[in-house]
């Protein structure tokens, strides 16, 4: 029997539910350089105003970035081109973007907090030896300056050492750079573009979206978590 995992998002004020898709779009485009005035404003907020232990995931403060990168933009540009290429026509233009931080990541997913949305990831720092590893999937992205990423909020992922398994913070040593700094865009899932590349069906447990009150994914009906080394889904304590 084939497992099915569903997620449960907030639609407008309803919980609608939805497949999550076993699409994982990647691809890479040619972004700039950040200005070596903006690599080091990042090393100064990473060392001092955070604290970024290895496999955590920070927001970072992309107005001031803009302020020292005038090639945002084309950065910008590079993103709405690809996913433009895929269907996705302006899309980029009106979602949410942040400007994130890693020292790799631990095994998670996103879809109780973003289960309405699908993440694109675009990659601003150079190769460090670090993989996209979407552990259900069996994929692995190798992280490179200009890798973009388009994929489900509720399928597990990490970032972890190339010649890994599974995300081990002993090998994301102080002495060396394991940083990647990132744009990510939130797209909404129920956009019919989005859903379209990514083969979304909705509303496959309207029983089920009727008795929950908060976003979540369920593996054949049952709660789940993420283990964080592993990437595998594991029954919840």
């Amino acid at each position: 029997m084939r497992d099915t995992l569903t997620s449960y998002f907030w639609s407008n004020d309803a919980m609608r539910s939805r497949s999550v898709s076993t699409l994982m779009l990647s691809g890479t485009v040619d972004i700039p350089v950040p200005p070596t005035r903006l690599l080091a404003d990042w090393q100064r907020e990473i060392a001092s105003r955070m604290v970024l232990e290895p496999g955590d995931v920070e927001v970072m403060p992309l107005a001031r970035a803009r302020m020292r990168w005038p090639e945002y933009s084309r950065c910008v540009q590079a993103a709405s081109d690809w996913t433009r290429a895929l269907g996705l026509t302006e899309i980029l233009a009106s979602s949410d973007v942040a400007l994130m931080a890693c020292r790799g990541a631990r095994y998670h997913h996103d879809g109780a907090q973003y289960g309405a949305a699908a993440f694109c990831n675009l990659f601003l720092s150079e190769d460090k030896g670090l993989d996209l590893h979407f552990s259900s999937l069996g994929r692995r992205i190798p992280l490179t300056r200009g890798t973009i990423v388009l994929f489900d909020t509720a399928q597990p992922h990490g970032v972890i050492q190339r010649g890994s398994r599974g995300f081990n913070a002993a090998e994301f040593t102080p002495d060396q750079d394991h940083v990647q700094i990132f744009l990510t865009w939130e797209l909404p899932i129920e956009d019919a573009h989005v859903a379209q590349a990514l083969k979304v069906d909705f509303d496959v447990a309207p029983s089920t979206s009727s008795q929950l009150d908060q976003e979540q994914v369920l593996l054949n009906g049952e709660q789940v978590v993420v283990c964080p080394e592993s990437g595998h889904w594991r029954p919840v304590d």
